[in-house]
């Protein structure tokens, strides 16, 4: 299929827009040339990602036998699966190529840290043992070793915190040019409000929870490797210090060797089981939390880009209230997660305080009867607090790892919603609307075109038609009938159906919808969209702007302004027109896009386009009968039981030798000249 029929944009805009000049293409290569060098850090990182994209998972269905609170459990680990499928990508031969490197040299650095800290807790030892002895030459000479070992062991932190956040960063970077890049693909950031799941929101699930659920997994791993070495070490350490404990009960002794090392491990794991215990609803809250923050950000979002709208309303008050409602649930959320919170500060703090205090009271006994000197109950509270810590560390990262839970369960729900699309693309199970080329050199042409919802529901069926260059369609018929549906199944933003849209080759589609989309930036570049800013001179970018009636705004035309918000629906569809003309393609789709304009401006608009570009094709779909004036040829849906039927087919202008394959099926070929044809 050609690449001029494939959709872009929610404008319509096809890959490449228009015919252009071969000045303006040198200029838009050049263009993307110095903005590749500029963005050359991110271009690295993005280029990186790309690569050949691995095919989605296969679906999973709940085992129907498990209750519903089991089959939600199943759903929660399998999100946690799927977040993994697609996040480990970033390590694999499609992944980032700093990845293995950045990754084993955290590794090394934490493990010669370890090293650092035991020379440190050694240095501990011998300095309360010359400060005991009062051996000042131990105490000078251990003071100067100190420096050396703190500048070593701090330069190794800096190293591996920078090392860290690198994988972070670059990590983010690559799951989110991933997720994006199939969000963006086919169409699928406008199919996913077709179809049912659990991806609302997708803009916070890209942004803030897939930053957590990329940096606190780097986190993690760090944490726990770190742990386990330092418990591994100091394990070692605490035994050989601390020997075996002796206790006289009822007149007989009992030993407990390791005594220190049991009593770590019993400390933490009392901790740690409490933790457990006392936060064990802080995924679902952490979950509901961030949710709650999406729809309030949503709801703001949704207020800002209707301001116009809601201010012509007066519908102040009860936009309010709407946020209110959104902020009232966040803080209710916020509530019951400053609970859980409460909770495991009070087992963490209780567990800080505790820790340094026990070792120094467990070899109390040892270093008054004089078997243990002051250095070695040093080194043995400082290995202590270090083996504590390290068992303990699911007790200060708990609420952090609750967190992360609920982030990548949502990245994950986002990443299934994306996997049924992609699959629904690849399977011939719903029905796909074929794409291709004509014949004969008609322009565009529906061959038994039906078009369905994404569970089989048929919402046009077996439409026929065939357009010539140069003619001008009207689509008609009433609201709901399927006019949009079928539009949107043109410009290959529908997927679902049967029977094919086969475009002319070499020929360029553009589409201007109801709302035209305003993009941030200059009014030039508004103007130029999808296309490069500097595609055209700022002349041209005028001239255009005259024709459609916005030489008002020729003045503002380098100007940075809040555009969508600024012009009213009329300028924004006369921008949309201007944009129009500055492409030139060769077939466009009007959907509506002049029902913001009066009568007069209407027509106006629909001369200029016919002036200024004689050959293009149009299809137009619009409710008002006067549009009738500037078209060749109606055709009219109409909404009947198993979707929305094709029921005439109106020939406004008659034009010698037209094709039409629906009067040619249904009246033979001698009727084609007719003046008006009705099917009933």
């Amino acid at each position: 299929m050609s690449e001029a029929v494939k959709p872009k944009s929610a404008d319509g805009a096809r890959p490449g827009g228009a015919r252009k000049s071969r000045q303006q293409q040198s200029r838009q290569e050049k263009s993307r040339g110095e903005k590749s060098r500029e963005e050359k850090p991110l271009a690295v990182e993005a280029e990186e990602v790309v690569g050949e994209a691995a095919p989605p998972p296969e679906a999973v269905e709940p085992d129907p036998e498990l209750t519903p609170e089991q089959a939600e459990q199943a759903r929660k680990k399998y999100l946690l699966r799927r977040f993994w499928i697609g996040a480990r990508g970033y390590w694999s031969r499609r992944g980032d190529r700093l990845a293995w490197p950045f990754t084993i040299g955290v590794l090394l650095l934490i493990c010669i840290n370890i090293g650092f800290q035991y020379g440190i807790n050694v240095w501990n030892r011998s300095m309360f043992d010359a400060l005991e002895q009062r051996n000042a030459r131990s105490v000078y000479f251990l003071s100067a070793v100190f420096v050396p070992l703190v500048i070593c062991s701090g330069s190794l932190v800096v190293t591996q915190v920078y090392l860290r956040m690198t994988i972070q960063r670059r990590w983010r970077s690559w799951l989110t040019t991933a997720v994006i890049a199939r969000w963006l693909a086919s169409g699928r950031y406008y199919q996913l409000n077709l179809v049912g799941g659990d991806h609302q929101n997708p803009e916070a699930r890209m942004t803030e929870d897939l930053r957590i659920a990329t940096e606190s997994p780097v986190d993690f791993i760090a944490g726990v490797l770190n742990a386990f070495l330092s418990a591994s070490t100091f394990i070692v350490v605490l035994w050989t210090i601390g020997g075996a404990l002796t206790l006289p009960i009822g007149g007989e002794s009992i030993t407990i060797p390791g005594f220190l090392v049991i009593t770590a491990m019993i400390y933490a794991a009392i901790t740690s089981t409490s933790m457990v215990v006392i936060g064990r609803n802080f995924v679902q809250l952490s979950e509901r939390k961030n949710q709650a923050e999406a729809e309030l950000r949503y709801t703001l979002t949704r207020v800002r880009e209707n301001g116009e709208s809601i201010a012509l309303l007066g519908g102040e008050d009860e936009e309010r209230s709407g946020i209110d409602r959104n902020f009232g649930h966040v803080l209710r959320q916020w509530a019951l997660l400053t609970g859980q919170h409460m909770r495991t500060a009070a087992v963490s703090q209780g567990s800080s305080l505790f820790a340094p205090v026990v070792p120094i009271l467990l070899c109390a006994p040892k270093f008054l009867e004089g078997s243990m000197t002051l250095g070695e109950v040093m080194q043995a509270a400082s290995a202590f607090g270090i083996v504590q810590g390290a068992f303990g560390w699911l007790v200060d990262n708990y609420p952090r790892l609750a967190d992360w839970n609920a982030c990548a369960r949502r990245i994950a729900s986002l990443m299934m919603s994306l996997d049924g699309l992609e699959r629904a693309e690849q399977s011939d199970a719903l029905g796909r609307i074929q794409r291709g080329e004509t014949e004969d050199g008609a322009m565009l042409s529906l061959d038994n075109l039906s078009v369905t919802l994404d569970d089989g529901t048929s919402v046009v069926k077996e439409t026929e038609v065939v357009i010539e260059p140069g003619e001008r369609v009207l689509v008609a018929g009433e609201s709901g009938s399927g006019k949009s549906t079928l539009v949107r199944a043109v410009a290959g933003l529908w997927p679902w159906g049967g029977g094919s849209v086969n475009f002319h080759a070499e020929r360029r589609l553009f589409m201007l919808p109801q709302r035209p989309y305003i993009p941030s930036g200059t009014l030039r570049r508004a103007a130029a969209y999808p296309a490069a800013a500097d595609n055209w001179t700022i002349d041209e970018i005028k001239a255009a702007l005259d024709k459609v009636g916005l030489a008002y705004l020729a003045a503002r035309i380098e100007e940075d302004a809040p555009w969508d918000q600024t012009l009213s629906g009329g300028e924004k569809q006369r921008l949309a027109l201007a944009r129009l003309l500055l492409h030139s393609p060769d077939i466009v789709v009007l959907d509506e896009a002049t029902s913001a304009l009066d009568e007069k401006s209407q027509d106006k608009m629909m001369e200029t386009i016919i002036q200024e570009l004689p050959k293009v094709t149009i299809i137009s779909v619009a409710h008002r009968a006067e549009l009738e004036a500037f078209h060749s040829r109606k055709i009219t849906l109409e909404r009947r039981k198993g979707g929305a039927k094709l029921v005439s087919d109106i020939e406004l202008v008659p034009r010698k030798g037209r094709r039409n394959l629906l009067s040619r099926a249904l009246w033979g070929s001698g009727t084609s000249a007719a003046r008006r044809r009705q099917v009933k």
